[in-house]
């Protein structure tokens, strides 16, 4: 898991909920995979163990985590589908709308914004 910013602006439960959705994305923790204790990640992080059981309980609420009682927390079905889908609305708000309103103020047809994107596209793939 990713190193957490203890004194950035987003907080930390949504920075641990972030750091097992990559953990989970990658497939590095697969699907009915046990996540990380409460107690563990409170202790690597020093943070609160209500902090880290607050970013868990985000992967529950999305439906891509859950509880068996007495055993711990788990990686649902379907878990990495959920997650990619939900990062890639993230990713349109984020990022395309952004893109698109700049690229339309700037006088950038459909076309030539599209070219752009597969241009960069095609030379990260290549290494640069």
């Amino acid at each position: 898991m990713q190193k957490l910013d203890l004194n950035g602006e987003k907080p930390i439960f949504l920075q641990i909920a972030e750091s097992l959705e990559d953990v989970i994305l990658s497939g590095a923790l697969p699907e009915e995979g046990q996540l990380p204790s409460i107690t563990e990640l409170s202790v690597q992080y020093t943070i609160n163990p209500a902090t880290a059981l607050k970013g868990i309980n985000l992967l529950v609420d999305q439906g891509a985590a859950y509880k068996k009682r007495g055993v711990g927390m788990f990686v649902a079905k379907g878990a990495r589908a959920v997650l990619k889908k939900k990062r890639q609305g993230e990713f349109s708000s984020r990022f395309v709308i952004t893109m698109v309103a700049e690229a339309k103020r700037l006088g950038i047809s459909r076309h030539e914004l599209l070219d752009m994107v597969a241009l960069e596209f095609d030379s990260t793939e290549k290494g640069r």
